[in-house]
C-alpha cells in the first residue's frame, strides 16, 4: 500500500515525466539490448522439447509476467450468478442476440459485467470472436435493444458523455471498429464486454473487480497483484466459463481480440487461459506485442507514468530500465503455443513500433517450433497490406491505430484456416 508520502511524489513523477519525456523513433537511437533467452530454462538448461516447454519453461515464464509485470490475482473467491437480461433477432433477422450479465459478490459487495452475444441465425454451434470494448456494449451497433452501459464511463464531448455516465448519444458510435454484419455473414459470432463493467479505466483501486479481493483493511493491490490489464483478463476468463455452457457457442472455437491496451489484456487473457482457441492482439504496442527493450514509441517508464494502474506495482521499478526485466513480449507471445496467435500492426502507428510488434511475433515462434509448428518465416518485415498466416499470423497494414475492415477480413481468414472452416 502506497504512503501518503508517496503519493504526492507519484503524482509529481508523473507530471515530470509526461512533460519530459520525448519518444525515439529513429531505429539507429535504439539502445544496445540482450533479449532474456526463450528457451533457456531459469536453471539454464536447454528447453529442447514441447514436453519440456509445456512442464517447465512455460510455468516459469507466466509466473515472471504475474509477478513482475501484469500481477497474479489474489487468492479469495466470488459468487457468480449468470441472467439472461434479453433475447432477440437483429440485423433483419439474420442474427440472434443475447445479453448476459454475470454478478460477481462476496462480503467485499458486487460488481457486474453485461455480455452481449450476436450469433449467426442457424442451427449448430458457432465460432466466435470475443473481446472487450472502450465504451459500452451498446457503441458496436445501433440496434437499440442493446443495453446501456450503466458502469462509469469516461467523459468525451464527441460521444456527448459527461458526468461519467453513457447515454444514447453514443450507441453505435464504435460499430466501424466492430462490423458486427460483415462478420455475422462469415458464420462467426460476436462477443463483447465494456471493459469498465470489470474495473473502470481510470488510477482508483477501490471500485471494480479489485476490491473483492482485499484482505481486511487493504486499499490497493499488493506489488505482485494484477493491475487492470489483469483484471480485464480476468473478466473474459469468466466470460469463457460462460460460453463453455452456452449451447449455441462453440466453446472450443474462441478466439480472443483486443486493439490497443485491450490488445495487451487479449494477449494476457490468452497467455493466461489456455481455453482461448486464438489470440489476437491489434496494435497493442508496449506491454503487449511490442518489445519493451527497444524503447521505441511508448516505453515502460513512459507507460506507468502516464497510466500507473494498468500494471503491477513491480512493475514500475523497469521505468527507463528495461535491460533488467526478466522477460520481454516475444516471451508473452510464446506463452500462447501451440495455439494459433495473430500480431496486427499499423504503418502510421509508431508509439505502438510496428516493427517491435513484429519481431515479438518472430521470435515467438521458437516455441511453436517444439511442436512442429511454423512461426513467421523470416525476420524482415512483410510488406504493407501483405498478412502472413501460418500458426503466428502478422500484418502491418496502411493507417493509423485502429481496428478495420482490412484487420477483420484478415483475422477470419486466419481462423477460417486454423478452425477448419
Amino acid at each position: 500500500m502506497k504512503s501518503l508520502y508517496f503519493l504526492p511524489l507519484l503524482l509529481l513523477t508523473l507530471s515530470v515525466f509526461s512533460q519530459d519525456f520525448q519518444p525515439n523513433y529513429d531505429e539507429s537511437k535504439i539502445p544496445p539490448y540482450t533479449l532474456p533467452q526463450l528457451l533457456i530454462g531459469n536453471n539454464g538448461s536447454p528447453v529442447t522439447t514441447s514436453g519440456e516447454w509445456a512442464l517447465k519453461r512455460r510455468p516459469e515464464i507466466l509466473t515472471l509476467f504475474e509477478s513482475q509485470v501484469y500481477g497474479k490475482v489474489p487468492s479469495g473467491s466470488v459468487n457468480i450468478e449468470t441472467q439472461l437480461l434479453k433475447e432477440n433477432l437483429t440485423l433483419n433477422g439474420k442474427a440472434k442476440m443475447k445479453q448476459v450479465r454475470m454478478t460477481f459478490s462476496n462480503e467485499n459487495g458486487q460488481i457486474s459485467m453485461d455480455i452481449l452475444i450476436i450469433l449467426p441465425n442457424s442451427d449448430g454451434r458457432k465460432a466466435i470472436f470475443t473481446g472487450l470494448n472502450f465504451d459500452g456494449n451498446h457503441t458496436i451497433m445501433d440496434d437499440p435493444n442493446v443495453l446501456i452501459t450503466e458502469s462509469w464511463v469516461d467523459n468525451d464531448e464527441k460521444l456527448q458523455i459527461k458526468d461519467n455516465k453513457a447515454t444514447a448519444s453514443s450507441r453505435g458510435t464504435s460499430k466501424n471498429r466492430w462490423p458486427v454484419e460483415m462478420i455475422i455473414d462469415r458464420g462467426y459470432g460476436v462477443a463483447t464486454i465494456y471493459y469498465g463493467d470489470i474495473d473502470p479505466d481510470k488510477n482508483d483501486m477501490s471500485d471494480g473487480i479489485h476490491k473483492l479481493f482485499y484482505e481486511k483493511g487493504q486499499m490497493q493491490p499488493k506489488p505482485d497483484e494484477w493491475g487492470s490489464v489483469a483484471a480485464w483478463a480476468w473478466g473474459l476468463s469468466r466470460a469463457m466459463d460462460y460460453f463453455e455452457t452456452d449451447p449455441d457457442i462453440d466453446a472450443r472455437k474462441v478466439a480472443v481480440m483486443g486493439h490497443s491496451r485491450l490488445g495487451k489484456t487479449s494477449l494476457w487473457a490468452g497467455a493466461s487461459d489456455p481455453r482461448f482457441a486464438m489470440v489476437i492482439s491489434n496494435d497493442s504496442g508496449c506491454g503487449g506485442a511490442a518489445l519493451s527493450m527497444r524503447k521505441i514509441g511508448e516505453t515502460v517508464g513512459r507507460i506507468n507514468t502516464a497510466f500507473p494502474h494498468w500494471f503491477c506495482d513491480n512493475f514500475n521499478q523497469y521505468n527507463d530500465n528495461e535491460s533488467a526485466l526478466p522477460v520481454d513480449q516475444h516471451m508473452l507471445i510464446a506463452l500462447v503455443a501451440p495455439r494459433p496467435v495473430y500480431v496486427a500492426s499499423a504503418k502510421d502507428d509508431l508509439w505502438a513500433d510496428p516493427k517491435g510488434e513484429f519481431l515479438g511475433a518472430y521470435l515467438a515462434g521458437q516455441a511453436y517450433q517444439l511442436y512442429g509448428l511454423d512461426g513467421l518465416p523470416t525476420d524482415t518485415m512483410p510488406a504493407v497490406d501483405q498478412p502472413i498466416q501460418k500458426t503466428i499470423g502478422y500484418h502491418i497494414r496502411t493507417g493509423g491505430h485502429d481496428v478495420m475492415d482490412f484487420d477483420w477480413k484478415a483475422w477470419m481468414d486466419f481462423a477460417d484456416m486454423h478452425f477448419g472452416r
